[in-house]
C-alpha cells in the first residue's frame, strides 16, 4: 500500500481563484526522497509543489519546492501560499500567524492574515544582492536571445540582483514586454553571468515576465523576482522609493496576478499577496511495488 498525504490547491497572489499562480501544498513528505517528491510534483503539474512540516506547535515550518523537473532551493509564490494554507488548516479562527520556514538551510520569516474569504501571507526575502551588470555585447545578445530589438531595451543596466535567487533583470519598453519570448535555451547564457533567469521588466508599471531557460512555459506570478525588481528600481531609477510597490504579472497568459513588495525596517525586502482556496484532497505517494517507481 502506497501512503497518502493530504494536499491544498491554492492560486497566489489573487483574491479570487482561477488567476495568480497555481500552487499544490503536500502536507507531509519532507523526508521522502527527491525522486519520490519530483514524481508528485509531476503528477499534480502546477508551477510548483511544496511539502511542509509543521515543527512541534509552533510557527516552524520545514519545506522542500519542486518544480516539474527539479528541486529550488528558494521560490516566492510557494512561500506565501503555504503560509496561508497552513493558517487555514492549523489556525483558522486566528487573525494572523508568524512562520519561520527551514529551506535547503535558510530560514524565512513569514507572516499570514485573514484577508476577505481567505488568507494573504508576506514573507521577508532578506536584503538584495546587487550582482553583475551586462556589458554592451551581451546586452544585443540577450536582446537576441529574448527575440526583441535594442530599441526594445530602456537605457538603463542589465543586472544580475538576488534575494536567494539571481535574476537577470532586464529594463523594455511596453512593446518590448509584449514581444518579448525566448528563442534558445538561455540556461548557459544566464548562467556565464551568474543568473538563474532571466526577468523582463517594464518599470513604467511595473509589470513583468518571466520563463524557464527553454522557454517552454511562462511564469504567472515570480516571488523570487519580486524583491530583486524592487532593489533594480532603487537603484537604477531616479525616483523616491515608495513604501509599496504592486508588481503586476501574468496577463500575458491570461492570469493576472499583483504582487505586493514592502520595504522593511532592516532594509529588507518583504513580498506577498492575496491567496485564493481552489481544492484540497489527497495525494498517494508512489508505491515501492510498482515496477519503475522510486522507494518512497
Amino acid at each position: 500500500m502506497s501512503s497518502s498525504l493530504p494536499f491544498r490547491h491554492v492560486d497566489v497572489f489573487s483574491e479570487r481563484p482561477y488567476a495568480g499562480n497555481g500552487l499544490i501544498v503536500v502536507f507531509g513528505g519532507v523526508n521522502e526522497p527527491a525522486a519520490c517528491l519530483l514524481l508528485v510534483a509531476q503528477e499534480l503539474r502546477q508551477f510548483e509543489t511544496i511539502f511542509v512540516e509543521v515543527l512541534g506547535g509552533g510557527g516552524g515550518v520545514r519545506a522542500r519546492i519542486f518544480t516539474a523537473e527539479e528541486e529550488l532551493p528558494f521560490a516566492g509564490h510557494p512561500i506565501i501560499g503555504a503560509a496561508a494554507a497552513l493558517h487555514e488548516r492549523l489556525w483558522p479562527d486566528q487573525a494572523e500567524r508568524r512562520w519561520l520556514f527551514e529551506i535547503a538551510g535558510r530560514s524565512i520569516a513569514v507572516s499570514s492574515a485573514r484577508s476577505g474569504d481567505y488568507y494573504a501571507a508576506m514573507m521577508n526575502q532578506g536584503r538584495p544582492e546587487i550582482l553583475q551588470a551586462v556589458g554592451d555585447d551581451e546586452r544585443s545578445a540577450f536582446a537576441e536571445a529574448l527575440g526583441i530589438h535594442e530599441r526594445d531595451l530602456l537605457p538603463l543596466p542589465l543586472q544580475v540582483i538576488s534575494t536567494g535567487l539571481p535574476y537577470l533583470i532586464v529594463p523594455v519598453t511596453p512593446q518590448g514586454l509584449e514581444r518579448a519570448h525566448v528563442v534558445d535555451d538561455l540556461g548557459d547564457q544566464l548562467a556565464s553571468i551568474g543568473a538563474r533567469f532571466v526577468y523582463v521588466l517594464d518599470p513604467s508599471a511595473p509589470e513583468g515576465r518571466t520563463w524557464d531557460n527553454a522557454g517552454a512555459v511562462e511564469d504567472v506570478a515570480t516571488g523570487s523576482a519580486a524583491g530583486p525588481v524592487v532593489a533594480y528600481l532603487d537603484a537604477h531609477l531616479e525616483q523616491a522609493p515608495r513604501a509599496e510597490v504592486r508588481l503586476h504579472q501574468g496577463r500575458f497568459v491570461g492570469r493576472p496576478s499583483v504582487l505586493t513588495i514592502k520595504r522593511g525596517p532592516d532594509g529588507g525586502l518583504m513580498v506577498g499577496g492575496a491567496v485564493a482556496p481552489v481544492a484540497a484532497g489527497e495525494i498517494d505517494l508512489p508505491s515501492p511495488g510498482m515496477a519503475g517507481y522510486v522507494k518512497c
